[in-house]
Formats: C-alpha cells, sequence, structure tokens
C-alpha cells in the first residue's frame, strides 16, 4: 500500500492515507500519456480558419491585358493569389482537429499520469473541501493552510458551486470532479489535491 499524506482542509496533519499498489502503473503507459495529451490540444482547437480561393473570389474572367507587346508580366485572371485582393494560395479552411482515442488508452493514460503523481509524493489528500460562501478570500485561505503558494489541481467526487465559484478568480487553480478529471490536467499542476470521497471515486475509475 502507497502511504500519502491526510490532511485537514486547514494543512494540519491528521494521518495518512492508503492507496493499493495494484492500482498503479508506473511500468508502461508513456505513449497513452503522449497520445492523450495530444488529442487533448486537438479538441481545444476550433478548427474554424477560413480563407478564400481564387473560385471564392469576385472578379472578371476576362484577361487583365495581352499576352504580349507591352512589357508587362503574364497574367491571366484577377484573382491571382500574388495580386493585392486576390486568392490565398494554399489557405486554411474549416477542418475538425479532433482525434480519436479507445477507451483503454485513455484510461491507461489517465493511470499513468495518476501513478506518477502517486510515486512523486505530489498527490495530498485532504478530509474535505468546502466553504460557506462562494467567496474568493474563503478558497484563498484554503491554499495558504495547505501551503500552495502557486497553486493546483483540486479533486472533488461531486459538483459544489460554493467552490468553484471560490476558486474560479484565482490563478493557477483547478477545481474538477473525479468523474472528469484528464491526463492533461494531472500533467498541468505540479500539486494535485484530491478529497478522501474523491479518493474513493478515483479508485472505483481506476478498478
Amino acid at each position: 500500500m502507497s502511504k500519502l499524506p491526510l490532511k485537514s482542509s486547514k494543512g494540519d496533519s491528521v494521518g495518512e492515507y492508503e492507496f493499493a499498489d495494484n492500482l498503479l502503473v508506473l511500468d508502461r503507459g508513456d505513449q497513452a500519456v503522449h497520445e492523450a495529451v495530444v488529442a487533448y490540444n486537438a479538441h481545444q482547437r476550433a478548427g474554424t480558419a477560413s480563407t478564400k480561393s481564387k473560385s471564392n473570389v469576385s472578379g472578371t474572367g476576362a484577361k487583365p491585358w495581352k499576352q504580349k507587346g507591352l512589357g508587362r508580366a503574364r497574367a491571366g485572371y484577377k484573382q491571382s493569389p500574388i495580386w493585392r485582393g486576390g486568392a490565398v494560395a494554399h489557405g486554411p479552411h474549416p477542418r475538425k482537429y479532433k482525434k480519436k482515442l479507445s477507451k483503454k488508452v485513455t484510461k491507461l493514460a489517465f493511470q499513468r499520469a495518476f501513478s506518477a503523481k502517486v510515486d512523486q509524493g505530489e498527490i495530498t489528500v485532504i478530509e474535505s473541501l468546502a466553504v460557506s460562501t462562494p467567496k474568493t478570500k474563503e478558497f484563498t485561505a484554503v491554499l495558504k493552510g495547505l501551503g500552495l503558494d502557486r497553486g493546483g489541481l483540486f479533486i472533488v467526487d461531486a459538483h459544489n458551486d460554493n467552490v468553484l465559484l471560490a476558486a474560479r478568480n484565482i490563478p493557477k487553480v483547478e477545481v474538477v470532479t473525479a468523474a472528469l478529471a484528464n491526463t492533461y490536467q494531472l500533467l498541468r499542476y505540479k500539486n494535485v489535491i484530491v478529497t478522501q470521497a474523491g479518493m474513493e471515486a478515483l479508485e472505483s475509475r481506476l478498478a
């Protein structure tokens, strides 16, 4: 069993949390992590960039001037990409950048990333995470108590409006449920703070 530090939301040590070693994957999955991160970043792209080809640019089909005798370069149409107001050659067009990952690869990537966090001692378990009002100063007090001057990723078991609203204006802090946490988020933040209920949800997800 791997032992993780267990603290209160004020930062006081209250014991250790035992995490089953059979849920850890440290000997494989690096390629899956890479593919998961590439797919996540690809999904963030809108793919709405659009340029006009020569068939989309308005203009006549008449030849601007005769082919020979004027001393000018040859020109066949006004929609030429080398002309001002003309088309764009080989420009971007709307497309989808999404990449498909199988469920097995997605799960392996998350399991590998989470296992690395456990192995490196970058996961802290807290008894619970709750604020009485959706105010930033209350969540800032939690960060101060846990000694997180550089923020971190908070994983909870269920959606809580007060917590989400209190944390959303704090830079380098993100709150996510155990069901929706992904590989990219685990790699993005050095410190990962998980509630006890959130750890139980994660263990069920990894099992």
